[in-house]
């Protein structure tokens, strides 16, 4: 058993050392805001935005939201679409859009 144990400390660490720290635990949402070109956003705050992505969104809603900050056309595609998945999608990504403007601000 300690080798097992030991081993996956070795590969966590591993992890850690070629991908930084934050890639380790950060959601789709905070490595699309961190990895965007917008100069004005700190990691602190894509942080913050993190956080309120895992206090409202599920992975999937993530996955489909980190989209947008490479192509924020597709989110307007979505905000007018007429299907009940998409109307769906983003009354959720309202909710979360007015949580991390609650936390992050």
């Amino acid at each position: 058993m300690r080798i097992s144990l030991g081993a996956a400390a070795i590969a966590a660490l591993s992890v850690v050392a070629v991908f930084g720290p934050a890639s380790v635990s950060a959601n789709p949402i905070e490595r699309a805001c961190v990895q965007s070109d917008r100069s004005v956003v700190s990691r602190e705050i894509c942080r913050c935005i993190g956080n309120a992505a895992d206090m409202t969104l599920s992975r999937s809603d993530m996955r489909e939201g980190a989209r947008f900050f490479q192509n924020p056309g597709r989110a307007e595609k979505v905000q007018l679409s007429d299907t009940r998945r998409d109307d769906a999608f983003w009354s959720r990504w309202r909710g979360f859009a007015e949580t991390a403007e609650a936390l992050c601000s």
